[in-house]
C-alpha cells in the first residue's frame, strides 16, 4: 500500500513541471475535498518552490478548488449517500469515523468544518458528513472558505517571502519533513477516531 501511495504522490508532484500545473492543482484540490487521498498541499508546495512570486495565485486556485470540492462532498452526502455509501465505507473512511463525526455536527458544525478545513484532519470525511447531516450550506461554505484559505495562504506566504531559503531548507531536511508530514496526517486520522 505504501508503494502505491508513493507512486500516487510522485504522479501528483510531476504536474508541477508541466504546462497544466495550475489546472492540475485546481482539479486535485476539488478531488481531495471529496474523495482523493493525496492533499493538494503537495502540489501547491512544489509549484510555490518553482515560482515563489506566484504563490498567492496558486493558493487562491487551491482554495477555490478545495471549497468547490467541499461542496461536491456535501452534495454527495446530501443527495447520493444511500447510493455511494458502499464506496466510501470502508474504502475512504471507516463507519466508526463517520458515525463519530455525524454525532458531533449537531453541537458544533461550524467549528468542526473550520477545524477540518484548516488542519491535516481528512477534510473529505467532514464534507460528506456535513451533507448527510444537512447542516447549513451557508455555514459550511463560510467555514470551509475561511479554513481552507488560511491553510493554503499560510503555505503561500512562506514561499512568497522565503522562497529560496525555504527551498534550500526543504532540500536539506526533506526526509525529516516528509516524516513530520506523515505523522501529522496520521495524527489527523487518529484525532478523528479518538476525539470525535
Amino acid at each position: 500500500m505504501s508503494n502505491l501511495l508513493k507512486k500516487l504522490y510522485l504522479w501528483v508532484i510531476h504536474w508541477a513541471k508541466t504546462p497544466y500545473a495550475v489546472f492540475a492543482l485546481f482539479i486535485l484540490a476539488v478531488a481531495e475535498s471529496s474523495f482523493f487521498i493525496i492533499p493538494p498541499d503537495t502540489l501547491l508546495i512544489a509549484m510555490g518552490l518553482g515560482k515563489p512570486k506566484k504563490s498567492f495565485f496558486y493558493a487562491l486556485v487551491c482554495s477555490v478548488g478545495s471549497v468547490l470540492g467541499g461542496i461536491v462532498g456535501y452534495t454527495i452526502g446530501y443527495f447520493l449517500w444511500a447510493k455511494v455509501q458502499g464506496f466510501f465505507i470502508p474504502h475512504i473512511f471507516s463507519q466508526s469515523v463517520f458515525d463519530a463525526v455525524q454525532a458531533k455536527y449537531a453541537l458544533h458544525s461550524f467549528w468542526i468544518v473550520f477545524t477540518a478545513a484548516f488542519t491535516p484532519i481528512p477534510y473529505k470525511v467532514f464534507t460528506i458528513t456535513a451533507g448527510v447531516c444537512s447542516i447549513s450550506l451557508l455555514g459550511f461554505f463560510v467555514a470551509s472558505s475561511v479554513g481552507r484559505s488560511m491553510r493554503f495562504f499560510l503555505v503561500a506566504t512562506l514561499f512568497f517571502f522565503f522562497g529560496e531559503t525555504a527551498e534550500k531548507y526543504i532540500e536539506k531536511y526533506f526526509n525529516w519533513l516528509t516524516i513530520v508530514f506523515a505523522v501529522l496526517l496520521v495524527l489527523g486520522f487518529l484525532l478523528v477516531r479518538k476525539i470525535l
